[in-house]
């Protein structure tokens, strides 16, 4: 059983999709600006993954 983990999830600003949704005066969606947190890519790196590149960079430093 593999298990496949990434590094990357969806953006929680704008759900994945790398922008937010406007609606025009008819209640129609369309595409508004691309969001500021993951910069339209829609993907963001994970709290765990972060830690764990602050930690082992921290330790690098410590015995370089």
């Amino acid at each position: 059983m593999r298990c496949w983990l990434s590094p990357f999830g969806n953006c929680r600003k704008c759900d994945g999709m790398g922008h937010h949704i406007k609606y025009d005066r008819k209640n129609r969606p369309k595409r508004a600006k691309e969001c500021r947190r993951c910069k339209g890519y829609g993907i963001r790196i994970r709290v765990g993954r972060h830690l764990y590149n602050r930690a082992r960079r921290t330790y690098t430093a410590g015995t370089r």
